[in-house]
Order: C-alpha cells, then structure tokens, then sequence
C-alpha cells in the first residue's frame, strides 16, 4: 500500500487511513465471484467497521447488512441499506431491539435460545407482526482459531447444540407470528484454511435431512462469516481468496432447488483497506532493549492486547525516504498497562521522534473497538 503521508502531515494522530480503491476493488471481487452461482447473497457484518464513507460504498455495492444490536440496525437503515437486506443476530436481543427490527420489518432473526424465540413472538404479536427467524445451530467443529473468536463448538452461549434442534424447531412451529425460514451457522472468526468450512457443509447437509424428515422445507441456510485475513503480509494478499471461499460451499453443501445462501463477511472486507496511522513520540533505549512509544495505544487499537494478535508495523516515514539501516524495537504505547505491546523484536528502518508508523491490516475491529481508556480521544479517520 502507498501512503499518501503528505496529506497526513497537520493531522491529529493517530487516527485511522483508508483505502477506498482497495475497498472497492473487494467489494468487486465479492460480487463477482459470489454472482457465479445463483441464489448466493452477501451481508456485511457490520460489527467489524461503521465508518459513514464505508457503509456507503458497501450498500452501494449490494452488500446487505449484518446486525448483533438493535444499534447496528438503526446504523444500516440510516446508513440506507433496504430492510429486507438486513438480518439480526446476538445471544441477548433486549426487547427495545426486538420491536425496532419488528417495526423495521427486518429480512430476519437469527435466534439462539427458547426463551428468544418465546420472547419475540410475544412481542410480534402485541405488534401484529410476523417474525421471520433462522435458528443458529452450533455444528460442532474446531475452527482452530484463538479461543475468544471460535463460536461453533457445541456448547458455548451462541446458538443451540445440533441434539436440541428437534425441540427448538417443536417450539418454533407452534409459537404464533413466528415463521421459521432457515438455518443460521458461524464456526469462528480468521480462518485461513478451507477444512473447517468443509465439515461445516457435512453437518448442514445432515441436519436438512433431519429438518425434512419432519416435513419442513426451509427458505435459506445461513453459514456466516470467518473468512481471515493475511495480517503479515497485507500487500501480498490484499483481497482474500473469494474464489475459493464461494467455490467450497458450492463443491460440499447440498442446496436444494430454489434454497439461498447467505454470507456474514466482516473481516474479510474492510481488513485490509484500514491502518492505524500513529506518530513515534520517543524512542527509549534501555539495557538490553529499545523502545519506540507511539501515541496509538491500545485504546485505538485493542486486538493486540485482547487476542495476542500481530498487525504488521511499518515505519512509512522511514520508507518514504528510502532509509536503509535497521534496528530491532518493542514497539508500546502510552497506555499505562503492560499488554499496550504492539510488538516486540520488530525490524524496522531506524525510526526517530515524529516518524509517521503504521499498523496495517486494521480496517476490521480496530476504529469500531477503540475506547475511552486513559480518557483518551477516540482516533478519527481519513477516507481517501
């Protein structure tokens, strides 16, 4: 990635950079890849970036929206995604949200519970409104991510285990105003290869047999998101392998004539468009080691400290310049926490007071996750 650091001079650092050709160019990619085979639709999940300027380009694209809070439905119609795009998600939906999405008349409830549903159709009939739900069904694989972001297995407070189907589908067919139109899955988040994906089209193809057998046909299968993101090497790999990752569900899974499929793609399309742009404030030699402090920390950045993940650092003032020499640096922030660690040992060009660093692939759950700790500000963005 170029970056244009000429127009980052003057700027409030740090804040957040992106790239709205490299954005545009997956949301193509996207497209074009998923129109390959019918009956194939996208939502973008919208918690992993709300940046006005991206939302824009995403509806513009297509894209539908999916939503785990009744603020993120608000965001998506008044961002003008069409409600008929926008599906709902989330183990613990107040009743506050459930009546906006009713009101909405939202394409569908992704339902994780009994009491949920029970809860829902109360509310759908005090409103005289049907509620179109797709039941999350926890398929039992190991998506072999970090233990935060893995949400398939069969017992975890998303979705319902695959032995409890038969009796939330018993409670489902019998509640009033609620009509159920299909299966929802997500196995986890940054799943670079394709098994798990495959497994999970084995126990879809399994659990449609069971739901037939009981005489019910359904409209849709969900598989959700959890296509991941090449954090260290972001220009190599810019778009993720969308040809692939659409090509495995129609080799494995089993639709039946007519049956949609619906994708929940966050990561996967805003990563690589974002970096967090921060200024080195000092550069600390001690007796073994030398420190560069940014004035980004982990309140702008927290998936380092939370997920012991790794953003590649680049020093672009440094590059700009075409400086040669290197020196080893932990790279920290100013937050007064001993995990505020970008990262340690990192190689990079010798880096000086008032160097311009960026953290890449930051475009997913970096802005949207920043926070107030310290009392610091919120990092604003630069879309260009």
């Amino acid at each position: 990635m170029i970056f244009p650091i000429e127009q980052f001079e003057g700027l409030q650092t740090p804040f957040y950079y992106y790239d709205k050709s490299l954005l545009q160019q997956t949301l193509d990619t996207i497209n074009r890849e998923a129109a390959k085979y019918p009956g194939y639709h996208v939502h973008y999940a919208v918690k992993a970036n709300v940046d006005p300027t991206l939302l824009k380009l995403i509806r513009e694209s297509g894209l539908g929206c999916d939503c785990v809070s009744g603020g993120e439905v608000e965001t998506c119609l008044k961002a003008g995604f069409p409600s008929s795009k926008v599906v709902f998600a989330g183990v613990g939906k107040s009743d506050w949200e459930i009546n906006l999405a009713l009101d909405a008349d939202i394409a569908c409830f992704n339902i994780e519970s009994i009491p949920e549903l029970e809860v829902i159709s109360q509310l759908a009939v005090a409103k005289g409104k049907q509620a179109r739900v797709a039941i999350r069904v926890n398929p039992n694989v190991d998506a072999h991510t970090h233990k935060y972001i893995t949400t398939g297995l069969s017992e975890n407070k998303f979705g319902i285990s695959m032995e409890m189907l038969d009796e939330v589908l018993d409670v489902a067919m019998k509640l009033p105003n609620i009509t159920v139109i299909g299966l929802h899955f997500h196995i986890g988040s940054q799943l670079l290869e394709l098994a798990p994906f495959s497994l999970l089209c084995e126990r879809i193809n399994a659990l449609q047999e069971q739901v037939e057998k009981r005489g019910i046909r359904l409209q849709s299968i969900n598989v959700g998101g959890g296509l991941g993101c090449d954090y260290e090497n972001p220009d190599a790999n810019p778009i993720p392998d969308f040809a692939d990752f659409f090509a495995n569900y129609a080799k494995h899974l089993k639709l039946r004539p007519g049956q949609e499929l619906h994708f929940e793609l966050g990561r996967s399309v805003v990563c690589q468009c974002g970096s967090l742009i921060s200024k080195v404030l000092y550069v600390k030699e001690g007796l073994q080691k030398k420190f560069v402090i940014l004035d980004a920390g982990m309140s702008d950045l927290i998936r380092p400290a939370l997920y012991q993940a790794h953003h590649k650092i680049e020093n672009i003032s440094a590059q700009a310049k075409g400086e040669a020499a290197t020196d080893v640096y932990d790279v920290v922030g100013p937050i007064c926490e001993s995990s505020d660690c970008f990262g340690e040992n990192e190689v990079l060009p010798v880096t000086r007071r008032g160097d311009f660093v960026a953290l890449r692939s930051a475009g997913a759950y970096g802005q949207i996750m920043a926070s107030h700790y310290n009392c610091r500000r919120i990092p604003a963005s630069l879309v260009l």
